[in-house]
């Protein structure tokens, strides 16, 4: 199953705007933001990740309660197994 994971965005590359670091439960890594070209997230911002593309900018409440969502049903594991399948190699 594919799923759009939040993330929040830790840090901004200064060489390319379009690639940030994000954080999901302690696990950071490189996503591209290409696709919010007309409402660019910024540091602290959270986003909705689907392999590795920022999809959407959302709240820190959407994103507690996604969270809390994928727990109760179960999710979380095959989330997290998501942001690991990126193909990216971890962020530290």
């Amino acid at each position: 199953m594919c799923l759009a994971i939040p993330g929040k965005i830790v840090e901004i590359s200064s060489e390319n705007h379009d690639s940030a670091i994000v954080e999901v439960i302690g696990v950071r890594r490189r996503i591209d933001l290409g696709l919010l070209q007309d409402d660019k997230p910024t540091l602290g911002d959270w986003v909705l990740v689907h392999v590795g593309f920022a999809m959407s900018k959302i709240s820190e409440q959407d994103a507690t309660d996604q969270m809390n969502a994928l727990r109760m049903l179960g999710e979380i594991d095959g989330a997290m197994q998501e942001v690991r399948g990126y193909g990216l190699e971890d962020v530290n």
